[in-house]
């Protein structure tokens, strides 16, 4: 590995990005040239507005493309000269400078205070956790590319401005404990493999972009599927290990004793043992408990899957995308309405193109339900209220891309040394505003897995967890030890360390 290009998701994440800003710079040039003809062959008799904002869109869009076409180049540039190093970060923005975080040298306390160069958008896909770790290259006396662990997506950060703002900053990031986190792997460190992968431990992961690689939903149907006389005769209720409250934190309750799952009782993760064996029990409940927040409110109870059909469920209408389609159905409405009032010539190319907008949103909306929104639906229903469940432990861990909830799931019946069987991703069960309400309370405890009927061409299974009584419903298919990029999914979710804090 000679440079930060070199690893694979990297290069996918810059070629992404390098085809937005060209499919930018073509939408705003097919807005620009129609808008202006139109407005010359017509400018005496089409009112001023029925050009205008269709030409200030397409500006609008030209000018983000060259600013994306550029930022691609820069990041190009610091990414074919230099190597990607890891790094202890903490979000550290406050009033005015809301993007804004630290980074920590990974072998001392020196700390870096950045400046994020991205929409928020980008940068939720990159934020960093409450025991979060970033890839970082560059200089951060000049600024570089950022990415969360494993190389993608990207985004640009430049140094922060002002040394009052940078110490007030990099004090609330002492604050929240970044001084004291242990040192992550460097991912390029000669002699050291950025990442695992199920069949050569020296090879690049590839990880697939869910907004590159939908699911494919052409599927057969299988017969249950269950590798484990551990089973129980109702979907909500897991004989086993429970976890209650102890005077240290959480404390899984076995059959064999009580086992304390606090970050003081668990050994350091040496990169030694994470490179034959993988993260265990131990070190992945650890880390969740630093992940954990307090319980917020408890969400408004949801109807039952397994007594209504799926479109009274009110998590299924929103996966399938029954709300979207009815917001656009509102505004052809309201649109429809407005034209019958009468409007006056010169609001109605406003009108039209707002219809236009409306219709097409319907349209859209519409066309994905019925082709991709209820398919899942009807999969995630089947597994769901299929009995004879696997009860599994699981611990609720974060992806850093975006900050999408993840179970990991291992034997019942194990101990601390045990290593994962399984990876789920979920979707969050909040609203937009609150996408953690809804999820379960604790960090670790048991689930009882449903499903296993349906599987996707590369033979993963949907399955659904149940957990407090209820079920939250996945992203994906069960992704099993031994697949493909499953380790590589691991050291995202809990980058693996080398030492103490410095």
């Amino acid at each position: 590995m000679t440079c930060a290009l070199d690893v694979e998701e990297t290069a996918r994440a810059l070629e992404r990005y390098r085809r937005r800003a060209g499919g930018l710079i073509v939408a705003g040039l097919a807005t620009i040239a129609p808008a202006g003809g139109l407005g010359l062959l017509f400018a005496d008799t089409w009112p001023r507005g029925a050009v205008n904002l269709p030409l200030a869109l397409g500006i609008v869009s030209l000018i983000g493309g060259a600013a994306t076409l550029f930022g691609a180049r820069r990041m190009r540039r610091t990414l074919g000269t230099g190597m990607w190093s890891a790094h202890p970060a903490v979000t550290a923005g406050g009033k005015g400078h809301a993007t804004s975080l630290v980074l920590r040298a990974p072998d001392g306390p020196e700390t870096w205070p950045l400046a994020v160069v991205a929409t928020r958008q980008r940068y939720e896909l990159v934020r960093p956790g409450p025991d979060g770790v970033l890839w970082w290259c560059g200089d951060p006396r000049v600024g570089g590319v950022l990415a969360p662990p494993g190389g993608g997506p990207l985004i640009w950060a430049k140094p922060l401005r002002g040394e009052r703002v940078r110490r007030r900053i990099v004090a609330r990031a002492e604050a929240q404990g970044l001084l004291h986190r242990a040192a992550p792997r460097q991912p390029q460190r000669p002699g050291v493999p950025e990442a695992f992968d199920s069949t050569d431990a020296t090879k690049a992961p590839e990880t697939p972009d869910a907004t590159d690689a939908p699911i494919d939903y052409d599927l057969y149907d299988a017969p249950e599927v269950v590798d484990t006389p551990e089973v129980v005769d109702t979907p909500e209720v897991v004989d086993g290990p429970e976890v209650v409250d102890g005077p240290d934190g959480p404390v899984f309750v076995a059959p064999e004793g009580m086992i304390h799952l606090t970050p003081d009782s668990v050994p350091a993760p040496l990169d030694t043992a994470r490179a034959t064996s993988g993260p265990t029990y131990a070190v992945l409940a650890a880390h969740a408990q630093r992940q954990a927040e307090p319980p917020g409110k408890a969400p408004r109870p949801d109807a039952d899957v397994r007594e209504v059909p799926w479109w009274r469920v009110r998590s299924l209408r929103r996966v399938a995308g029954v709300q979207a389609v009815l917001v656009s159905l509102v505004f052809c409405a309201v649109m429809g309405a407005v034209a019958l009032t009468g409007p006056s010539e010169r609001d109605v190319p406003k009108l039209l193109f707002a219809g236009a907008v409306s219709l097409a949103g319907l349209v859209f909306s519409g066309y994905r339900m019925l082709t991709s929104g209820r398919p899942m639906v009807r999969l995630l229903t089947r597994a769901a209220t299929t009995y004879t469940p696997v009860p599994r432990r699981y611990v609720l861990l974060y992806d850093p891309h975006g900050g999408a909830p993840v179970l990991v799931f291992f034997p019942m019946h194990g101990g601390l040394d045990d290593v994962p069987e399984g990876v789920l991703p979920l979707l969050p069960p909040g609203p937009p505003k609150h996408p953690r309400r809804g999820l379960p309370d604790r960090p670790v405890g048991p689930a009882g897995l449903h499903g296993w009927r349906d599987r996707t061409r590369d033979g993963d299974a949907f399955v659904v967890p149940w957990i407090d009584g209820r079920p939250l419903w996945p992203s994906g298919p069960y992704q099993e030890a031994g697949g493909k990029g499953f380790p590589a999914m691991l050291d995202r979710l809990a980058p693996p360390l080398e030492t103490r804090a410095p």
